[in-house]
Protein backbone atom coordinates (compact mmCIF):
# COMPACT_ATOMS: atom_id res chain seq x y z
CA UNK A 1 0.00 0.00 0.00
CA UNK A 2 2.65 2.29 0.89
CA UNK A 3 4.99 1.83 -2.41
CA UNK A 4 1.38 2.74 -4.28
CA UNK A 5 1.23 5.89 -2.54
CA UNK A 6 4.87 6.95 -3.00
CA UNK A 7 4.65 5.63 -6.85
CA UNK A 8 1.43 7.64 -7.12
CA UNK A 9 3.05 10.72 -5.27
CA UNK A 10 6.08 10.84 -7.41
CA UNK A 11 3.88 10.24 -10.85
CA UNK A 12 2.03 13.32 -9.54
CA UNK A 13 5.13 15.33 -9.19
CA UNK A 14 6.49 14.11 -11.97
CA UNK A 15 3.11 15.39 -14.63
CA UNK A 16 3.23 18.62 -12.78
CA UNK A 17 6.89 19.60 -13.51
CA UNK A 18 5.68 19.02 -16.99
CA UNK A 19 2.49 20.32 -17.31
CA UNK A 20 3.69 23.09 -15.68
CA UNK A 21 4.91 25.34 -19.11
CA UNK A 22 1.98 24.34 -20.33
CA UNK A 23 -0.42 25.95 -17.91
CA UNK A 24 1.98 29.07 -17.39
CA UNK A 25 1.88 29.81 -21.34
CA UNK A 26 -2.30 28.61 -21.25
CA UNK A 27 -4.66 29.55 -18.36
CA UNK A 28 -2.21 30.99 -16.24
CA UNK A 29 -1.20 33.39 -18.30
CA UNK A 30 -5.13 33.78 -19.49
CA UNK A 31 -5.30 34.59 -15.37
CA UNK A 32 -2.51 36.54 -15.20
CA UNK A 33 -3.65 38.53 -18.29
CA UNK A 34 -7.01 38.83 -16.44
CA UNK A 35 -5.45 40.31 -13.57
CA UNK A 36 -3.64 42.98 -15.31
CA UNK A 37 -6.70 44.28 -16.80
CA UNK A 38 -8.24 44.62 -13.53
CA UNK A 39 -5.31 46.32 -12.29
CA UNK A 40 -5.71 48.45 -15.25
CA UNK A 41 -9.31 49.20 -14.54
CA UNK A 42 -8.94 49.85 -11.10
CA UNK A 43 -6.67 52.88 -12.32
CA UNK A 44 -9.27 53.92 -14.70
CA UNK A 45 -11.57 53.95 -11.89
CA UNK A 46 -8.93 55.71 -9.65
CA UNK A 47 -8.03 58.51 -12.47
CA UNK A 48 -11.30 58.76 -14.35
CA UNK A 49 -10.45 61.07 -16.55
CA UNK A 50 -13.56 60.38 -18.62
CA UNK A 51 -15.83 61.35 -15.69
CA UNK A 52 -13.89 64.84 -16.26
CA UNK A 53 -14.66 64.89 -19.49
CA UNK A 54 -18.15 64.63 -19.63
CA UNK A 55 -18.40 67.68 -16.82
CA UNK A 56 -15.89 69.26 -18.72
CA UNK A 57 -18.60 72.33 -19.88
CA UNK A 58 -19.75 72.28 -16.27
CA UNK A 59 -18.67 75.54 -13.87
CA UNK A 60 -17.44 74.25 -11.07
CA UNK A 61 -18.24 75.60 -7.81
CA UNK A 62 -21.79 76.56 -9.13
CA UNK A 63 -20.31 79.99 -10.78
CA UNK A 64 -22.43 79.86 -13.83
CA UNK A 65 -20.52 83.64 -14.59
CA UNK A 66 -18.29 83.67 -17.91
CA UNK A 67 -15.07 83.89 -16.03
CA UNK A 68 -16.05 80.72 -13.56
CA UNK A 69 -17.15 79.03 -16.79
CA UNK A 70 -13.53 79.89 -18.07
CA UNK A 71 -11.38 79.18 -15.01
CA UNK A 72 -13.34 75.26 -14.95
CA UNK A 73 -12.92 74.48 -18.61
CA UNK A 74 -9.30 75.46 -17.71
CA UNK A 75 -9.02 73.29 -15.07
CA UNK A 76 -10.64 70.28 -16.61
CA UNK A 77 -8.48 70.39 -19.23
CA UNK A 78 -5.39 70.52 -17.46
CA UNK A 79 -7.03 67.71 -15.42
CA UNK A 80 -8.09 65.35 -18.40
CA UNK A 81 -4.61 65.91 -19.65
CA UNK A 82 -2.68 64.81 -16.66
CA UNK A 83 -5.15 62.31 -15.34
CA UNK A 84 -5.32 60.93 -19.16
CA UNK A 85 -0.99 60.81 -18.95
CA UNK A 86 -1.09 59.29 -15.63
CA UNK A 87 -3.57 56.32 -17.13
CA UNK A 88 -1.45 55.72 -19.66
CA UNK A 89 1.38 54.96 -17.21
CA UNK A 90 -0.68 52.94 -15.52
CA UNK A 91 -1.38 51.06 -18.32
CA UNK A 92 2.44 50.76 -19.10
CA UNK A 93 2.94 49.54 -15.54
CA UNK A 94 -0.70 46.87 -16.06
CA UNK A 95 1.41 45.37 -19.92
CA UNK A 96 4.93 45.43 -17.84
CA UNK A 97 3.45 43.17 -15.48
CA UNK A 98 2.46 41.26 -17.82
CA UNK A 99 5.10 40.68 -20.04
CA UNK A 100 7.48 39.96 -16.60
CA UNK A 101 4.78 36.89 -15.66
CA UNK A 102 5.31 35.61 -19.16
CA UNK A 103 9.35 36.23 -19.01
CA UNK A 104 9.75 34.67 -15.57
CA UNK A 105 9.80 31.30 -16.21
CA UNK A 106 12.33 31.58 -18.84
CA UNK A 107 14.63 34.16 -16.90
CA UNK A 108 14.65 31.31 -13.87
CA UNK A 109 15.75 28.41 -16.25
CA UNK A 110 18.20 30.96 -18.05
CA UNK A 111 19.60 31.35 -14.17
CA UNK A 112 20.10 28.22 -13.85
CA UNK A 113 22.04 27.40 -16.79
CA UNK A 114 24.41 30.12 -16.59
CA UNK A 115 24.68 28.93 -12.55
CA UNK A 116 25.67 25.67 -13.69
CA UNK A 117 27.95 27.07 -16.28
CA UNK A 118 30.06 28.83 -14.20
CA UNK A 119 30.92 25.96 -11.73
Amino acid sequence: MFILVLQRIFFEAFFDILYFPIWWYSSGAIKSALWCYSVFQTGNNLFAPWLWLKNIFVPMYGQYDWQGRIVSFFMRLVQIIARSFALLIWLAFSILLFFIWLALPVAVVAGFILAASKK
